[in-house]
């Protein structure tokens, strides 16, 4: 049995919180890059199916690498890939694309991205670990910050169906970062590969039925000071904004648990205005940089109450030990 010391906890805190950055920002290039292809032509369902199938492709030479031939492994968790890719994957972007159909953009997203309270909410209900006063108030800071980004308050579309569209798709969203603590041995690679070729095949499935419009172009993509062949955003988006961003986010939230990985991600909020500065002109104005600072300082203040709160031995927490607690050096 192999225990961590406090050295070690840290080490492994810093380096999920590295890779939850990372999965951000790149999860956030995605939505200007989406929007270039959508504006030549693209259905915004054909835009995920080819990004979630491209990064699956990519990821699988990797992914049956570190299995090495250890098919129990996946026959051992072939119902956690199988959930992971029906809702995280497949499940989050139908229930979104229904939403936004319905109402504002940015009201659906402000839904969705409420999924950290849901995580804690769950968290509390199912395995008693009641949030402590700095994860109320980072909650607090981060949700008020992503209100001010996204700007809702200018136009809030109440249609009934849209917010239980959008409610899906933050169940969607709480539910990656769930799963993503799951697994044990199974490499996040096998994870991510699987949940992306599933959830991938299940939009396609979708187009197919008429669920949702399934229409690509070759037309070159327009972006504020370039234009770019189809096919280098479709790159760009399935490399970056999905095999990357999606390996990150498992490894971070393995590391971290899925509370503090799911406020880490807020800052894909922030991250998806810089691009959308950078690719479509789309300048940010100073109510949305209040936000973003906001959002950030939320994430920092949830950060600091988690050694307090997390539990030493519990899955939904990151690997470290109380305070108080004498380091724990490796067991024989």
């Amino acid at each position: 049995m192999v225990t961590l010391t406090h050295d070690d906890a840290a080490r492994r805190i810093r380096t999920g919180l590295l890779f939850a950055l990372a999965s951000a920002t790149s999860f956030g290039m995605s939505g200007p890059l989406a929007r270039g292809l959508m504006d030549a032509g693209w259905s915004a369902a054909a835009v995920v199916a080819a990004r979630v199938l491209l990064a699956g492709v990519v990821l699988l030479p990797l992914a049956l690498q570190q299995l090495n031939r250890n098919w129990q492994l996946v026959r051992d968790n072939a119902r956690l890939i199988a959930v992971y890719g029906l809702i995280a994957v497949a499940g989050t972007q139908l229930a979104y694309f229904n939403a936004v159909a319905r109402m504002e953009v940015g009201t659906a997203l402000l839904i969705e991205f409420a999924a950290p309270i849901a995580i804690v909410g769950w968290l509390w209900a199912r395995h008693r670990q009641r949030p402590g006063a700095a994860t109320i108030a980072g909650a607090t800071l981060g949700i008020t910050g992503l209100i001010l980004v996204l700007d809702v308050l200018s136009g809030v579309s109440a249609d009934p169906i849209g917010i239980v569209w959008a409610l899906g798709s933050m169940v969607g969203a709480a539910a990656y970062f769930l799963l993503s603590a799951e697994g044990g041995e199974l490499p996040g690679t096998v994870l991510a590969a699987g949940g992306l070729l599933i959830g991938g095949l299940t939009l396609v499935v979708a187009g197919i039925l008429g669920i949702v419009p399934l229409h690509a172009t070759t037309n070159p993509a327009v972006f504020a000071e370039f234009t770019a062949p189809w096919w280098i955003p479709i790159l760009l988006i399935g490399i970056v904004t999905a095999a990357i961003a999606y390996v990150t986010g498992i490894a971070a939230t393995r590391r971290l648990g899925s509370r503090l990985a799911s406020f880490v991600a807020l800052t894909e909020v922030l991250a998806a205005l810089i691009f959308a500065w950078a690719l479509l002109g789309e300048a940010p104005r100073p109510v949305q940089l209040l936000g973003g600072a906001l959002i950030l300082i939320g994430v920092v203040t949830v950060r600091l109450g988690e050694p307090s709160t997390a539990a030493l031995g519990d899955p939904e927490a990151p690997a470290s030990t109380p305070d108080d607690a004498p380091a724990l050096t490796p067991e024989p």
